[in-house]
């Protein structure tokens, strides 16, 4: 649904507009906002889900301790296991 809404940009913002304009970036001003809103709002959509993956973090509880060397270990004798196989 289309809908037309008056704003006000001031001087910065108008100089913005009309830059991308002229430059042949955007052909209206409606084109320049419609950018800047998809690029909010997608914006919006990333630090949503990034705030949900710190709350499921918070919420998972508290960390255990991680045996780097022991891990790196394992996963060089899989890579040498499969290798061996091949």
């Amino acid at each position: 649904m289309t809908r037309n809404t008056s704003i006000s940009l001031g001087d910065h913002f108008g100089a913005f507009i009309e830059q991308q304009i002229s430059h042949g970036r955007y052909g209206s001003a409606s084109e320049v906002v419609r950018a800047g809103l998809r690029q909010l709002e997608d914006n919006e959509t990333r630090l949503a889900a990034l705030r949900a993956a710190l709350a499921d973090g918070e919420n998972s509880g508290a960390s255990t301790a991680f045996d780097v060397d022991a891990f790196l270990k394992a996963k060089r004798k899989n890579v040498a296991v499969k290798a061996a196989a091949n």
